[in-house]
């Protein structure tokens, strides 16, 4: 299960198309996956994890609550 924390890029795409989302698709400057009408961005890939915050964000804006995350 993942936690609500530092997460590496590739992860948190793996488990946005675990939950149904497509992707990762070629944008203006940032990839992005959609599911349905929901079009999230995604961050560049550097060699940092994403963090808290922005995961937070990114979860938020695809509608996923904590629990759901967390029973991946």
């Amino acid at each position: 299960m993942p936690r609500l924390g530092p997460i590496k890029r590739t992860e948190l795409v793996s488990y946005l198309q675990t939950l149904g989302f497509e992707g990762p698709y070629s944008g203006g400057k940032h990839q992005f996956m959609v599911k349905g009408t929901i079009r999230l961005r995604l961050p560049n890939p550097h060699h940092i994890d994403v963090g808290r915050e922005l995961l937070s964000r990114i979860l938020k804006q695809a509608g996923i609550n904590k629990s759901i995350w967390e029973r991946l």
